[in-house]
């Protein structure tokens, strides 16, 4: 078997025991985490709202900002990964059927070096 994109089984693992000894799965309904979700992307947007281009990309290593950027990486990993469980959705699976759909969508030769949206692409 092909080693995959991204193993994220062992932090389900974690999150799922997590939420069980503290009784939240209760909680954990996927509109109630796509909600954390949002709140935790918005954090994220928010440490990057009036930055300059340059300056976003330095914000991990910046002393005043790289914490925070951990933090809500993080989160908004956490969250991810903690829905896509309790949904029983394969994120390795999603993420490599995800970039063949994508490569589909942005063939090199008429993608490269433009932010076009694909539908807008001219047809190679």
């Amino acid at each position: 078997m092909e080693k995959p994109l991204i193993d994220v089984e062992g932090a389900a693992r974690a999150l799922r025991q997590f939420a069980e000894e503290r009784d939240w799965q209760q909680f954990h309904s996927p509109k109630n985490l796509v909600m954390a979700l949002a709140g935790e992307v918005g954090e994220l947007t928010e440490i990057f709202q009036w930055m300059t281009e340059a300056d976003s990309h330095n914000a991990a290593s910046m002393p005043k900002t790289a914490g925070a950027v951990r933090d809500e990486l993080a989160d908004v990993a956490l969250y991810l990964i903690r829905l896509a469980d309790v949904l029983g959705v394969d994120l390795n699976a999603a993420i490599a059927a995800k970039l063949t759909s994508n490569a589909a969508k942005y063939p090199i030769e008429v993608s490269r070096g433009v932010s076009t949206k694909y539908d807008q692409l001219p047809k190679s």
